[in-house]
């Protein structure tokens, strides 16, 4: 959080910062979209040559790839690289890049070594936080003093993880705090915004948690993640002393590490479980990388107890002929075993067993990519080609086009969504019953547990998450949407259009889709309609030679409300598929 929620920055100034662009379509109708810096860390050859126990050759090139990564820059002892793979949070680390060249460098192979300490420490859960931010994870780690260094690795890891994977702390941010200044249990609750102050992380004036949003640095960068709650989370000790205000801010008194700390709290607060669970794993494999007992904490939640970290390591099968058949090799089930193992995982009795600081093996697909980088790309060889043909654009494309270019001219900002996203947003939140949803067996989060069915929720989702941006906000999305039909799944085409501001009107979306309709020539009818998304007598369909291409209306108050919208809201979508067969 910042650093611990907002830890001192002077220390960081060592460190190659970067910041990730946010991932949109440019206005160039060919979709070129803005480049996305892969995650980034810097850390020193030396340190990373200790923890793996060998000194490496020169060029390192050839052996960071199998890390999936490539060499930013070094100077002297300092190294940067990038990682091309966001899937991956354990390695953006130097600890975790170490963990696996051990393996593949036959120094250490299987399973890494781990091992938690029994503990009295607990973390009590109040039933208030359950609709804030329900989830927490933590543990103590007693070693050396941490020093400048580690501080900045574990300072950089933090933000990484944040920032990416945690989405700026919406989904998961962790705060890091000296062990000693606490006094368990720690409770974990929600609060008036009002009820309690303390000096937040480098400043001298005791604020309240509202004031802390308004003043202070990291409360206007991050306030917009809990300012729509009317309670704030706050972390507190036995004794009443303020540790955090998650995800904003450590307290100034008992949430500043110093390099000469040899025990740590780390914390971990966000609204998906099992990447608070994944983050915990992963900094507590990380520190004990470097040589520091882990003690466990019993987070007591009102209807459960869980002690983290989380150490069971799942199972997957292995299997041999799939592998083989999908890499193109005939290795036998020892090389697969030697493989995994390079990779740090376990095996036994034709199993694979999973490192617990990964989340991302699903499927024998999985398995076969980490098979094959330890293996290495470079002794696969080419296959030849067995046809050849030349592509061309499916005919709907340009037509298409045409449409996001007339949607851009007519003022609207274009966003990219994932295909993959729930059913809460689709239908809880916009009161519309099941479209024929494609749901996924074997889904990571249930944040992507479903194909979409339809783009404005997606649109309102959007709108919802930049409350603290600037209005107007105009916005749209062309896309694939999926669904059941009986027995069948289609893919179809469709656009939604979305405008927000204290003006925002039925006449304002029609205003658009006539913009874009005469400029395709079509000719189209509105008729009065109802949906359960939009107010009633302020929603129409959109009509083409008789069929119904789409709808527009203003977005009912009751679906503003579960969307924490405070803006009207009129939208419109179009089925492009069937308008471009009808016309």
């Amino acid at each position: 959080m910042g650093a611990w929620h907002g830890q001192d920055r002077n220390v960081q100034t060592k460190l190659k910062r970067h910041k990730r662009p946010i991932h949109a379509r440019s206005s160039n109708v060919k979709r070129k979209t803005t480049t996305i810096k892969m995650p980034s860390i810097t850390f020193s050859i030396q340190d990373l040559e200790k923890l793996i126990g060998k000194k490496l050759p020169k060029e390192k090139d050839e052996l960071l790839s199998y890390c999936k990564a490539e060499i930013e820059s070094i100077s002297d002892d300092q190294i940067t690289i990038s990682l091309a793979d966001t899937n991956l949070p354990y390695l953006w680390s130097v600890e975790g890049i170490a963990r696996l060249l051990k393996g593949i460098l036959s120094i250490e192979t299987g399973l890494p070594a781990f091992r938690v300490e029994k503990s009295n420490y607990k973390i009590i859960v109040d039933k208030s936080i359950t609709k804030i931010r329900p989830f927490i994870a933590g543990f103590v780690a007693k070693g050396k003093p941490i020093g400048e260094y580690l501080l900045l690795q574990l300072i950089q890891l933090q933000e990484k993880f944040c920032e990416s994977y945690g989405r700026k702390r919406s989904k998961v941010s962790i705060g890091i705090y000296p062990s000693e200044k606490i006094q368990f249990p720690v409770h974990y609750k929600a609060v008036q915004p009002e009820a309690i102050s303390f000096i937040p992380l480098d400043f001298t004036e005791k604020l309240n948690l509202r004031q802390i949003l308004k003043k202070h640095p990291k409360g206007k960068q991050y306030g917009w993640i809990i300012e729509k709650f009317n309670r704030y989370p706050i972390l507190i000790d036995e004794k009443n002393q303020v540790l955090s205000f998650p995800p904003i801010i450590n307290s100034q008194d008992t949430g500043r590490v110093s390099v000469e700390d040899n025990a740590l709290l780390v914390e971990i607060t966000g609204t998906d479980e099992k990447a608070v669970s994944l983050a915990c794993n992963i900094f507590s494999q990380a520190l004990f990388d470097r040589g520091f007992k882990i003690y466990e904490i019993e987070v007591v939640y009102p209807e459960h107890r869980i002690r983290f970290p989380i150490t069971e390591n799942e199972t997957i099968k292995i299997d041999y002929d799939y592998i083989n058949k999908l890499l193109g090799l005939n290795l036998s089930k020892e090389e697969i075993h030697h493989l995994l193992k390079a990779m740090r995982f376990g095996v036994k009795d034709d199993k694979a067993i999973i490192p617990f600081y990964r989340q991302d093996i699903m499927h024998q697909c999985d398995l076969a990519e980490d098979i094959a980088i330890a293996y290495s790309y470079s002794k696969i060889k080419t296959a030849d080609m067995t046809s050849y043909s030349v592509g061309r654009p499916l005919e709907i494309v340009p037509f298409v086009d045409k449409i996001r270019e007339l949607a851009i001219g007519a003022g609207y900002q274009e966003i990219l969504s994932h295909l993959l996203t729930n059913k809460e947003l689709l239908y809880e939140k916009t009161n519309t019953p099941d479209l024929g949803t494609v749901e996924i067996e074997e889904y990571m989060t249930k944040t992507y547990s479903v194909v979409r069915t339809w783009l404005t929720p997606i649109l309102l989702e959007v709108l919802s998450k930049n409350k603290h941006r600037d209005y107007p906000q105009r916005i749209f999305e062309e896309g694939i949407v999926t669904r059941r039909i009986k027995d069948k799944i289609e893919d179809r085409r469709s656009i939604a259009l979305a405008t927000s501001h204290a003006e925002a009107n039925y006449t304002e979306i029609r205003q658009v889709v006539d913009f874009i309709m005469r400029n395709l020539g079509v000719n189209y009818k509105i008729v009065e309609t109802s949906h359960p998304a939009f107010i009633p007598g302020r929603v129409a369909s959109i009509m083409v030679k008789e069929k119904q291409i789409g709808f527009l209306g203003e977005i009912h108050p009751s679906v503003l409300e579960k969307f924490e919208l405070n803006m009207p809201v009129a939208a419109a979508e179009v089925d492009l598929t069937k308008l471009f067969e009808v016309i």
